[in-house]
């Protein structure tokens, strides 16, 4: 039997079965899949996002969300996921996985996924919740992490696949940390008050595939940090900040195949950008510091080495950096942006936008958007001078990073998950 033409009759229904079947495989320009989009770097390729809007303007729902959480929405194919922490009348704690719909903010499922001790949620920095890493949504499933409290698969409908609970530390300040996805594997670090590590599970299963201990000499071991997926020299890395230093890891085993140490850096947050052949990363508390590092060739301690440029004036504390081209774009807690050539460091600008500044921003159609504590998102454009288009109040705190789709926003404040468009 011939196989039908695609532009025959019989063809074209087949090939339009055949396009239904792997619609659900295939990712939409403005999904946004994980922590700072499907990129992992703040950029997005949506389109006509709104410039302007308010409290009151622009707002196409506005829906109360169960629990408290500073996890990022991760939207998917009309579909978006949070997770937060519910307490209950007798003050009992359980962390949740929910769905919502993308078009009318319906809530669709929200599943318990995991019953922690009281004590070990209530352990949390005052801007931190127990539900702040942001999931993943990968190949058919939803990946939800609660640092110290565990570690779980889902499908789309909320079911739960498995579960990872005995990778247990004993926190600072709570969670913050999201993971990544790479090679089959779920790999995040857990930095915790004393033996700081990194760890990879079985994507497919939950089981502990490897577990690295950090070798730090910093005094405070605390990070939070989201990993980030690097290619160099044809071999993928895995870039994982913590206190003291940051390294590099293979993914297949956990080795560590270098690292640059920052001394003292602490409660590192911003997860690192790969352009230009170089890493952008900051190096956390108490005075940070931008580094822009090249990992090629990288072996061992290549601190006086690799170190291309750093930055101190304006270096972000807790937001990560965006790259737009040759041009680099932060905000330090704050409200410090700065403007500078990705490749060398020098400084093009540095301006005060206001308020205090944990969000990471996003750029968009030749856009940065800033999103402060308070819910105010600056709009700049991303360019050589500075130029602020709009500024925007939504009137509620919040300290998660937006999601963008085409035409509109996703927004988590304190209490509510808000649609712009």
């Amino acid at each position: 039997m011939y196989p039908l033409h695609p532009f025959s009759k019989n063809g074209k229904v087949f090939a339009l079965q055949l396009l239904l079947s792997v619609a659900p495989l295939l990712q939409a320009a403005s999904d946004w899949t994980e922590f700072r989009g499907p990129s992992r770097d703040g950029l997005s390729d949506a389109k006509n996002l709104p410039l302007e809007w308010s409290a009151e303007k622009g707002v196409a729902w506005k829906v109360e969300v169960p629990g408290k959480g500073w996890s990022s929405p991760v939207l998917w194919r009309g579909r978006l996921y949070l997770t937060s922490a519910v307490t209950d009348p007798s003050e009992e704690v359980s962390l949740h996985t929910l769905c919502f719909d993308q078009e009318t903010g319906r809530l669709l499922w929200d599943r318990e996924v995991f019953r922690p001790e009281l004590g070990d949620a209530k352990k949390m920095h005052r801007k931190n919740t127990a539900a702040s890493p942001t999931p993943i949504v990968h190949e058919g499933r939803i990946y939800v992490h609660f640092g110290h409290m565990g570690t779980a698969a889902l499908d789309l409908e909320g079911n739960v696949l498995w579960k990872q609970e005995t990778l247990g530390y004993i926190p600072v300040h709570g969670t913050g940390g999201s993971p990544v996805i790479v090679d089959g594997l779920l790999v995040f670090s857990a930095d915790g008050k004393e033996s700081p590590f990194v760890a990879g599970l079985d994507a497919k299963t939950g089981a502990i595939r490897w577990k690295t201990d950090r070798q730090t000499t910093a005094k405070k071991n605390f990070s939070f940090s989201t990993p980030q997926v690097v290619s160099v020299g044809g071999q993928k890395q895995v870039i994982s900040p913590g206190s003291g230093f940051v390294g590099a890891y293979r993914p297949a085993d956990g080795t560590e195949l270098w690292k640059v140490n920052y001394g003292e850096g602490y409660s590192v947050v911003p997860r690192p950008v790969f352009a230009h052949g170089l890493l952008f990363l900051s190096s956390g508390f108490d005075t940070p510091t931008l580094f822009a590092i090249r990992p090629e060739g990288a072996a061992g301690d290549v601190t006086d080495t690799h170190v291309a440029w750093t930055l101190k004036k304006g270096a972000p504390h807790t937001a990560s950096v965006v790259v737009v081209d040759d041009l680099l774009f932060c905000v330090s807690d704050a409200g410090i942006a700065t403007c500078v050539e990705a490749k060398t460091g020098d400084v093009l600008w540095s301006e005060r936008l206001g308020g205090n500044f944990s969000a990471s921003p996003v750029a968009a159609d030749g856009r940065l958007y800033f999103q402060n504590e308070t819910g105010s998102t600056f709009v700049l454009k991303a360019a050589r001078t500075f130029e602020l288009l709009a500024t925007n109040e939504l009137g509620e705190r919040t300290l998660a990073s937006p999601a963008p789709t085409d035409g509109g926003w996703f927004i988590r404040g304190e209490s509510h998950l808000f649609k712009i468009r």
